[in-house]
């Protein structure tokens, strides 16, 4: 019998990455799933037979995690997947794209110590801006604003962004908060490129951002 004091003991246990890969939406009707995702404009990766079921697979543009759907399945039927998170850089830029691509978007809201109140979160607080959309079979998506993940979230020694927009989106943050800090010293910062490098790096490994 293996024992948690075993498994920490071995240095190759939970060192072994675990991407998430693919979740499975559960739909009625396979056409219509495919004409829906298709118009959010996810990535069509497959739609073949294989052993007799046809299956199709999208990924939401900068995911790792791409959709399966079901059918027929007692255990997960049609509308039953909910809270799917899309995690996103500016809330209000992918709400707009939805709703212009003909989906129809719940209103940005926030969550306060009273419940739900309308609009992003005041100080556009990270982790806490949403918007909520349903498919033709009621499974739930939210869409959540993240703009700097709490610390542990991320490897720290690594940057990335899934998309040229993302990183447009970060460089306007660090242009605005780089503007308070030219403020703050009276004059030009001749040196602002490293001090975008370091407030993208810091904001985005949630370490503390530069003065």
């Amino acid at each position: 019998m293996t024992t948690t004091e075993d498994h920490r003991s071995n240095p190759r246990v939970g060192n072994v990455d675990m991407k998430l890969e693919v979740v499975t939406v559960p739909v009625t009707d396979l056409d219509r799933a495919k004409a829906f995702y298709a118009r959010l404009g996810w990535r069509l990766d497959a739609d073949f037979v294989l052993g007799g079921v046809r299956a199709i697979q999208f990924t939401p543009a900068g995911s790792g995690c791409s959709i399966h759907f079901s059918t027929n399945d007692p255990a997960a039927p049609p509308g039953s997947a909910q809270r799917l998170f899309l995690i996103v850089s500016d809330i209000d830029a992918a709400r707009d794209e939805l709703a212009g691509r003909g989906v129809k978007v719940g209103e940005v809201y926030h969550l306060t110590p009273d419940g739900r109140a309308s609009g992003p979160a005041p100080d556009r607080g990270t982790y806490n801006s949403y918007a909520a959309f349903n498919d033709p079979d009621g499974n739930g998506w939210l869409l959540q604003e993240v703009t700097t993940r709490l610390p542990g979230r991320i490897d720290p020694g690594a940057t990335t962004f899934a998309s040229a927009n993302d990183l447009a989106s970060a460089l306007r943050r660090a242009a605005a908060a780089h503007g308070e800090y030219e403020k703050r010293i009276g004059e030009a910062d001749e040196n602002w490129p490293d001090w975008y490098a370091q407030y993208m790096v810091s904001e985005q490994a949630g370490t503390e951002l530069p003065a």
